[in-house]
Parts: structure tokens; sequence; C-alpha cells
């Protein structure tokens, strides 16, 4: 099943791409490339190199993969602390517990 979804997010990311597709060696970046260096640069505060992210692929694309990267944080932290998302979610932005 996981098989599947990741091939139909390879297939969204293609779509969402703006840039061609690289002839030879040179790769274009995809959207998770994107969301990554894009949420890197924002927490070192390297707005340069936040700005250059964002130009890989559409905003639409770039909201999807930091929106993604988010979610799996989130779950890998709930996992290795041993609580439930939604508490590491809320740790996390500084909101009481619910």
């Amino acid at each position: 099943m996981w098989d599947r979804i990741r091939k139909a997010g390879g297939k969204v990311a293609d779509t969402l791409r703006t840039e061609p597709k690289a002839e030879g060696g040179a790769r274009p970046h995809n959207l998770f490339e994107a969301a990554a260096v894009y949420v890197t640069a924002s927490a070192q505060d390297d707005q340069e190199r936040a700005d250059e992210a964002a130009g890989w692929v559409s905003p639409e694309a770039l909201s999807f993969g930091v929106n993604e990267l988010a979610c799996r944080a989130v779950v890998a932290l709930a996992r290795e602390r041993g609580q439930s998302p939604g508490t590491v979610a809320r740790e996390l932005l500084g909101l009481p517990a619910a």
C-alpha cells in the first residue's frame, strides 16, 4: 500500500515541479528536497537559502512539502518520546496540554 502512495506522491511531485526536467546528469529539485532545505534554512535564520529553496518549486508544492515534513517530524518525535502526536505537537508549539 505504501508503495502505491509513494508512487502517487512522486507523480504529484512531477506535476507540481516548476523546473523543466534536467538534461543529462543534473536533476531538478523535488518538492520534498525544497521543503527540507526551506525549513532548515528558516530554522537557521538563513533567509537567502530559504528564498532559493522556495524558488525550486511552486508555492503550493512547497506548502505541501513543508506540511508533509511537519507531519513526519511530529510522528517521529512522538514515537521517540512514547507520546501521542497531539501531545508532541502541542509541546512543540508551546500550547497547554489538552
